[in-house]
């Protein structure tokens, strides 16, 4: 796994990364749980947080130029709404940016796992914690190509926590659905540097 390096450095142009949390499903509204290996569409609600979101990006003036998203169709139906109501932005589809396969932890409520998921464990038939983190931080990596053009990340939870954790953030990152917050991606000719600034 690449190890990232917090840098608050002044003097380095910092590229930013937007992550945004996918609009609602119907099994986000009841409290289940719904990992990478259960497919699902948005909820009604879902569609118009994805209307809201574009509508924020516009009002914050973000100058997003390209959509990344998981290859979940909640994921991928929310950056289509975003990507419409933005002009028509380019949207690339990456696997690697899937939420965390929970296997038998699907559809049961959040109680019902919460303190195994946060202990570590891993869902039987599902991914273990490491290999979870050890997935985006390939991604990570991959994203750091996209980074001119200021891109917006469409992804689950899950998702969202590793980012944070991996570029330095301190504490469980934790958003609602249709929440957009941001990373600074800091790069010099030598090395990666990677800082993590909430808005």
């Amino acid at each position: 796994m690449t190890t990232h390096k917090a840098t608050t450095s002044p003097t380095v142009q910092p590229n930013v990364v937007y992550f945004v949390r996918h609009g609602a499903t119907e099994l986000n509204l009841q409290g289940i749980r719904c990992g990478g290996d259960l497919d699902v569409v948005l909820s009604d609600l879902g569609r118009d947080q994805a209307m809201r979101i574009a509508g924020q990006i516009r009002a914050m003036k973000l100058d997003v130029g390209v959509i990344l998203t998981s290859a979940l169709l909640r994921t991928r139906e929310t950056a289509i709404i975003v990507s419409e109501m933005l002009g028509g932005l380019p949207i690339v589809i990456d696997p690697l940016l899937n939420e965390r396969s929970l296997g038998e932890w699907n559809r049961q409520p959040h109680a019902a796992n919460e303190h195994l998921l946060r202990s570590g464990a891993t869902p039987p038939g599902g991914e273990s914690d490491q290999a979870f983190t050890a997935r985006i931080d390939q991604a990570l990596e991959g994203l750091v190509m996209h980074l001119p053009a200021r891109p917006l990340v469409v992804g689950s939870s899950g998702v969202g926590r590793v980012l944070n954790n991996l570029l330095g953030g301190a504490g469980r990152l934790q958003l609602a659905n249709g929440e957009i917050t941001h990373f600074k991606i800091e790069r010099d000719r030598h090395s990666l540097t990677i800082s993590k600034e909430m808005p």
